[in-house]
């Protein structure tokens, strides 16, 4: 998932920081130049190897992840009946799509460009639609947490579903860009002459104190990361608890609510979502987990980083937070058996389409080839 508060700086590299992709609303122009003194001339970060490559994996995970989720609004759009989870899958995906379009572009052009060239009203604008899409992407997957949550233990209150996944959605959009508003207004641009005319978007002088700074990547942090995660952990252990104590029951007579339908078709289903949420949990923390604990890290012992974290980790640790953006379609597309089965179906439809537009063009050749032959001898 991922995110960078809500957006990782751009990552250029510099002489000595090794922790200004950690903080996205922290000293950008101060962490990518290196004051060695007050006195003292800075260091400009310039665009080394590193940031190279982490462009062109950057520029790759956003076509990966576009032609994934365009996929998975594809094979949702084929879909007559309007059900509760695919306007789920449709919301994630969205939420992916955002961080597509957004994140991984800035990310890629900020870190050629190394300074900031496009303004500060631009600058404002995309600090905000960065977090927006870092903190939508996690606020649905708490939706789509709590949904599961709710068809596992009250499979009862199923009707309800789509206007309660209504609500927490619209809930989640506007709270991701309500809490996203403060990066317009701590973010702007700052231009320094001396070594040379350098302009960097960030949020040098927005804060009076170091402890201002810490606190609100705190609390971006754990509406972020730490909160999702804790309602995703509580939401799958009530699922496995519940499933667990379903499968130890020896004798439950067939009438209760929860075995309306079929005895093989309800554990199948079962162990399918247990199957998908722990996958869902497991990506969250892997792909995210590592990139945060070094935020953590540099926020409160920026010190200590200095020479003992390579400038290519804190690449490679937030690009592996963006692959959660391409492993959302699979995760939440082909575990779920009659997307899957839409989506393989449209694959089926469009391949024997486009054999039947072959067959037809040739076979239009072919005509036309047989008609022009016996004109052609007839003028000789």
């Amino acid at each position: 998932m991922n995110v960078s508060f809500c957006f990782p700086p751009p990552g250029v590299m510099h002489q000595q920081s090794s922790g200004s992709d950690l903080n996205s609303s922290s000293d950008l122009l101060a962490s990518h130049c290196n004051w060695t003194a007050v006195d003292r001339t800075p260091q400009l970060p310039t665009f080394s190897t590193a940031a190279k490559v982490r462009v062109i994996i950057t520029f790759t995970l956003c076509g990966i992840s576009t032609l994934c989720n365009l996929a998975v609004l594809w094979a949702a759009s084929g879909q007559r009946r309007k059900s509760h989870v695919r306007v789920l899958i449709v919301n994630l995906t969205a939420a992916d799509l955002l961080v597509t379009f957004i994140v991984m572009p800035v990310d890629a052009v900020w870190n050629i460009t190394v300074q900031w060239l496009a303004g500060d009203l631009a600058c404002r604008f995309l600090m905000f639609l960065k977090l927006q899409a870092m903190y939508s992407c996690a606020f649905v997957t708490v939706v789509i947490s709590l949904d599961r949550q709710s068809a596992i233990l009250n499979p009862l209150l199923t009707s309800m579903a789509p206007k309660r996944n209504r609500i927490m959605l619209m809930i989640a959009w506007a709270m991701s860009a309500l809490l996203s508003v403060p990066q317009m207004f701590i973010f702007h641009n700052v231009t320094i002459t001396d070594p040379a005319n350098f302009t960097q978007c960030t949020t040098r002088g927005s804060f009076v104190t170091h402890w201002q700074e810490t606190a609100y990547n705190m609390f971006t942090f754990s509406w972020l990361f730490l909160l999702p995660l804790a309602i995703m952990i509580t939401c799958y252990s009530r699922i496995f608890i519940h499933i667990s104590e379903q499968m130890t029951k020896k004798n439950v007579s067939s009438d209760e609510p929860h075995l309306r339908c079929s005895k093989n078709n309800i554990p199948k289903a079962r162990m399918r979502t247990l199957k998908m949420s722990i996958v869902i949990v497991v990506s969250f923390i892997v792909c995210w987990t590592p990139y945060y604990l070094l935020g953590l890290w540099y926020w409160f012992f920026p010190d200590d980083l200095e020479g003992k974290v390579s400038h290519s980790l804190t690449h490679i640790l937030f690009i592996f937070g963006l692959f959660n953006t391409c492993l959302d379609p699979i995760i939440y597309g082909l575990f779920t058996v009659r997307f899957n089965r839409r989506l393989r179906n449209n694959y089926s439809r469009a391949t024997i389409m486009s054999g039947v537009h072959l067959y037809t063009c040739l076979s239009q050749n072919d005509l036309t080839f047989k008609y022009d032959f016996p004109t052609t001898l007839n003028k000789t």
